[in-house]
């Protein structure tokens, strides 16, 4: 590993290494959300607990690594982490419970999915959280200051986007394999000369104009 790359890890591991040696904590879990924005598709939240000794090479903030790159780092994170869960709320819920309190559900659902149970939580700005009563803290833009929230980033980052991309299969006239579901310009058209289809979030999508 090049100096450069150790030293972004060191940093990005700081945070936890404190936890680790001044609260004497072994098992940290990070979560993280992909989803929230699309148009189209479900929410998902990991849960991820890596070792303290992880360091795995690449581990970033998901929104900063390529495609390619995510779908190595996803298989290494799997294989390395003690524990990892993945919480799903697709577009009907969303849709009747709002995209906020859905991600809060995914939250519970990736913990119930822990193998073994942490010690404290580290998410990426959310609050209001049922945590199964594990003590959580919030961080602002946690993925790209704590590595196990990165890993989770990473993790859900990935999950999402095979689900869309099996999605572009079901409906290829939207795009989904491109976009997977976000608003561009050629979703955006797709939808105009197509309509809706099943899995597009009627919440997020009922101020479209259509010809």
């Amino acid at each position: 590993m090049k100096e450069k790359e150790l030293e972004r890890l060191t940093n990005l591991k700081e945070i936890e290494n404190r936890i680790h040696s001044e609260e004497k904590l072994k098992y940290i879990c990070g979560i993280d959300e992909a989803g929230r924005g699309p148009l189209a598709g479900p929410v998902v939240v990991a849960s991820v607990i890596m070792p303290v000794d992880s360091m795995i090479e690449g581990v970033n903030d998901s929104k900063k690594v390529s495609e390619k790159k995510r779908e190595k780092l996803f298989d290494e994170i799997k294989n390395e982490a003690i524990s990892y869960g993945i919480g799903i709320a697709w577009q009907e819920e969303i849709d009747d419970i709002n995209i906020l309190e859905a991600t809060r559900k995914c939250v519970t659902r990736s913990l119930e999915e822990l193998e073994i149970k942490p010690e404290v939580i580290l998410v990426d700005a959310l609050n209001k959280l049922d945590t199964l009563g594990i003590p959580y803290r919030s961080v602002i833009k946690g993925d790209a200051k704590i590595y196990s929230i990165a890993a989770a980033s990473i993790i859900a980052k990935v999950t999402r986007d095979r689900i869309m991309r099996e999605m572009d299969e079901v409906y290829p006239q939207y795009g989904f394999a491109q976009h997977k579901g976000y608003g561009t310009a050629k979703h955006m058209q797709a939808i105009r000369e197509n309509g809706l289809c099943p899995i597009h979030r009627r919440s997020f999508t009922k101020n479209i104009k259509f010809k």
